[in-house]
């Protein structure tokens, strides 16, 4: 069993975190990865800054704003506090305004997508875990973890007041519970997601085939996980919590564009990515 305090230091004037830290990484290295493969396809390697920004600025302010939706508006400028599901729909939503843009085909966009956003994830969850946010239900695993200092800490008192988890016997709200560390279980499944994702993309298929793989997988990842959560959402239905249900939904939409583009024609990339192309002539 392992007890973890959050990563946190000070330079001058500047506090750095560990969540800071690993959403900076999980930007910087998607894009050398949409760059990387835009230079293997022959396209324009500058649409990996227009993605990655849109990317940024919509992922953060949705993730921000479905927390705040559930919370309150008081919780805007907490250093914790993103909901992947809000952060996935308003990072979505940031990428097809540039691809709109750019008028680049939104197939292609999701194509080049897919494995970046595993790894994203992948290095997302490690930040939740220095920051103790996200972590799991009570449990006497070797492998536990408690978050004396996290957001929140896992306390027997918040386990209760948050998350309807009642206290165990002799143990008094300010007890501080070791948990399932959900964040790390989630770290590595979709590291396995990203490793078959970056092999799969030079398979042949049509273009958006791999975005459906992504989905299916990494929804999939999340309602397993889920079980393992400690939560405060309210059953959408007996035995699923709102995130599971729109994770059968993510396997479900994944499903249907697989099976629908797997075997379809390849698109066009459109003028703006062409232009890597016309550049090597």
């Amino acid at each position: 069993m392992t007890v973890a305090f959050p990563l946190e230091f000070s330079i001058g004037p500047l506090v750095i975190t560990g969540f800071g830290l690993t959403m900076a990484l999980a930007f910087a290295i998607g894009a050398w990865l949409i760059d990387h493969e835009l230079r293997r396809l022959g396209f324009a390697p500058d649409y990996s800054g227009d993605m990655i920004i849109g990317g940024l600025v919509g992922g953060i302010l949705g993730a921000k704003l479905w927390y705040a939706g559930l919370h309150g508006l008081d919780t805007l400028f907490e250093r914790s506090g993103l909901v992947f599901y809000g952060g996935f729909a308003g990072g979505a939503l940031g990428v097809f305004l540039n691809s709109w843009r750019r008028r680049v085909p939104w197939l292609w966009t999701l194509q080049l997508a897919a494995p970046v956003m595993a790894a994203g994830y992948a290095i997302g969850r490690v930040g939740c875990y220095v920051v103790g946010d996200d972590y799991g239900r009570p449990t006497q695993m070797p492998w536990a973890v408690a978050f004396p200092e996290g957001a929140p800490p896992s306390t027997a008192g918040i386990m209760a007041r948050s998350f309807g988890i009642p206290m165990p016997a002799g143990a008094s709200p300010e007890t501080v519970l070791f948990v399932h560390p959900t964040q790390l279980y989630e770290v590595s499944i979709i590291l396995v997601v990203f490793a078959l994702l970056w092999r799969w993309r030079t398979r042949a298929g049509g273009t958006g085939w791999l975005f459906g793989a992504y989905l299916m997988m990494a929804g999939t990842e999340r309602f397993v996980v889920e079980f393992f959560r400690a939560k405060d959402d309210a059953q959408f239905i007996p035995g699923l919590t709102l995130a599971q249900a729109m994770s059968l939904a993510l396997v479900t939409l994944g499903a249907v564009m697989w099976i629908k583009l797997r075997n379809a024609p390849r698109l066009a990339p459109g003028a703006w990515l062409e232009r890597g192309a016309a550049a090597k002539k």
